[in-house]
Order: structure tokens, then C-alpha cells, then sequence
């Protein structure tokens, strides 16, 4: 193997740890989170305790302070991932006369993901300041639940909107908070939730795109080569038909640098996929990801109204919700005003 069949299976192996941390990142009773606590408590025993300080430090500023390195490593995958493809994938295409437009189509959107990237990265999500404390206050309604009236954020020592959050790692509070993403170094809020949308569904898109053009490039060698038909003999010394297995050996050991791309980027798009439709669901039920977290947390359901002695419990109902397309647009043009005051 190569460097860059090495390297690339090294970027497979931190992509899939990163972004299953990135996912259950202030989830503190995932069963992920769990199992990693569990793991550290014995790994604990084990490891030398000025190593666990360095790791923790290390841990505490790559998830919980603002940092480049993610930005970094996003672009360093980007273009590990359009190399291989540029110089592997799409030059065996044009040889076989694969049509252009699909050849082209990852640049494409790899464009518009740049864009989307840079946007979504530089753009304001929505900083609460004292300037603009006193509209936003107003855009969203208190639940009750999730949202109460009169609380006061101590960092910012402004009282909290409705949909807001106090973002550890900027320092700032949020209106319609969603998630701080470290692939953009930005929080995600309302002014730049939409730039957010079109990057996960370029990205997604990206990783579809580059997966099937590289499983019909090896499809199409294996049907050149009409390697189905063929008979090879094992270890034994029998004679056997050529199977999967024998096929994926074949194809990794003739094309290792293709195979690998092609598994990497297959994972990833079924993790962006899923996520993708995650956060589409949240824009068409109006919720964001801290409220949908919010919401399933144990005691949120039970939670104690001091306005109302008389009743014990709130079971939580999303206020936010105003049908599927006032939802959608609502992320594309935010409120200004707050609409339940409407007459």
C-alpha cells in the first residue's frame, strides 16, 4: 500500500469517530456518551494519570472551545476525497466514456457547498446583544416548559427569548439556537439556519454523487472483464465460480486506492443521509436540535409550573409548529415580529 491509501484509510478511521462524537455532543445520557464514560472509568485504571489530563485537555478544547482545527481537517478530507476522484476515479471514466455531466456533477457541487460553507461559517446566526434584545424578546412566545419568561442568562445577564441559548464555546447568546457545529466553527441560529440547510444537503449530495460514479466505474471493469463468468482455484486446489467476495478482493487488490474512497465515502453518505433527513424533519415540525433534545430529556415532561399550583405536571407541546410550508419558509425568512400577537 501507498501513502495515500494509508492516509486515506486514517481519514476514514477519525471521520467516523469525529462525527459520531459531533452527533451525540451535549447528549449527556446517549448510550454512546455512556459507553465512553464507562470505557474511560476503566481505561482510567490503566493509564497514567498525567496522560488523562493531557487527553482531557486535549478533548476539552477540540469540543468545547472555538477552534479552526475541524474547518481544517473539513477541508483536508474535501480534498483527499476530489484528489482520488480527479485523478483515479474520473480519468478510468473518460477512458471507458462515461458521460460528462455526471463527471462534472461533484464539482458542481462542490461549488455550491463552498458556498454554503463560507456563509454558513462567517455569517451572524443570530447574536443576542443589548441593542437587539428588545425585538427579539418578542419574536417567540414562552411554552412554559422548554422556555420560561424572566430567565436570565448569568453570562450575558440579559433574560433569555424564547428559542435562545447561551453557546458555551462562543460565549454569546443565540436567538433559535440549533447547535454549535465545529465543521463550520459557527453556531447554528436563525439568521443563518438556511445556509446550514443547503450545506448538509450539498455535502450529502457530494459524498451520493462520488459514491455511485465510483461503484458504476468498478461495476463496469467487473462487466469488461466478464469476470463473472470466470473460475478460479482456491487454496485446495478446487475449482470455483467467482463470487463477491472473491470480486471485492479482486477489485481492492487491483484498484486499493478506489475501494477505499468508495467504502469512506458510502459511510459517509449514509451518516449525512440519516442526518439529513434528520434535519429536515426539524425544519418541517419547526424544532430545533436543542429543543428536540430538550423535550426527550428525562423530567422535561414533568415538569413543575409555578404559575399553575393547581395542576402538578406540563407535558410539552411544540407552540412553534404552523403547518409544513410556513415552517419551511420560516427558516428561509425568519420573524420579525411575534406572529401569535397578530390581530
Amino acid at each position: 500500500m501507498d501513502f495515500l491509501t494509508l492516509f486515506l484509510i486514517y481519514l476514514c478511521f477519525v471521520l467516523t469517530t469525529v462525527v459520531l462524537l459531533c452527533i451525540c455532543s451535549g447528549r449527556k445520557e446517549s448510550f454512546f456518551t455512556r459507553s465512553v464514560n464507562g470505557a474511560s472509568q476503566v481505561l482510567s485504571l490503566v493509564i497514567p494519570t498525567q496522560l488523562q489530563r493531557v487527553t482531557q485537555r486535549t478533548c476539552h478544547r477540540l469540543f468545547h472551545t472555538r477552534s479552526c482545527l475541524f474547518v481544517a481537517l473539513h477541508l483536508a478530507l474535501q480534498a483527499a476525497v476530489y484528489g482520488e476522484y480527479t485523478w483515479e476515479v474520473a480519468v478510468y471514466c473518460w477512458e471507458l466514456q462515461f458521460p460528462l455531466l455526471p463527471l462534472l456533477l461533484p464539482y458542481l457541487l462542490l461549488v455550491g457547498n463552498m458556498g454554503c460553507f463560507t456563509l454558513c461559517s462567517w455569517a451572524d446566526p443570530g447574536i443576542i446583544t443589548t441593542s437587539n434584545h428588545s425585538s427579539l424578546v418578542k419574536i417567540y412566545a414562552y411554552d412554559g416548559v422548554l422556555f420560561q419568561k424572566g430567565i436570565l442568562c448569568p453570562t450575558c445577564h440579559m433574560e433569555k427569548p424564547a428559542r435562545s441559548k447561551h453557546c458555551s464555546i462562543c460565549g454569546v447568546c443565540v436567538h433559535r439556537f440549533d447547535h454549535h457545529c465545529v465543521w463550520v466553527n459557527n453556531c447554528i441560529g436563525a439568521s443563518n439556519a438556511k445556509y446550514f440547510f443547503f450545506y448538509l444537503v450539498t455535502l450529502t449530495a457530494m459524498a451520493a454523487a462520488i459514491t455511485s460514479i465510483s461503484a458504476a466505474l468498478l461495476i463496469q471493469v467487473v462487466l469488461l472483464s466478464d469476470m463473472l463468468h470466470g473460475r478460479y482455484i482456491d487454496e485446495q486446489g478446487q475449482e470455483r465460480a467467482v463470487g463477491l467476495l472473491f470480486l471485492i478482493q479482486h477489485l481492492f487488490l487491483t484498484f486499493p486506492r478506489i475501494v477505499f474512497m468508495l467504502g469512506f465515502v458510502l459511510l459517509l453518505t449514509l451518516v449525512l443521509g440519516a442526518y439529513c433527513c434528520f434535519n429536515l424533519y426539524l425544519t418541517l415540525t419547526n424544532q430545533t436540535s436543542n429543543e428536540w433534545y430538550k423535550s426527550r430529556r428525562s423530567g422535561v415532561c414533568s415538569h413543575h409550573l409555578t404559575f399553575q399550583p393547581q395542576l402538578r405536571e406540563a407535558v410539552y407541546k411544540n407552540i412553534y409548529s404552523k403547518g409544513v410550508w410556513r415552517n419551511l419558509k420560516e427558516i428561509f425568512k425568519p420573524p420579525l415580529v411575534l406572529e401569535g400577537k397578530k390581530k
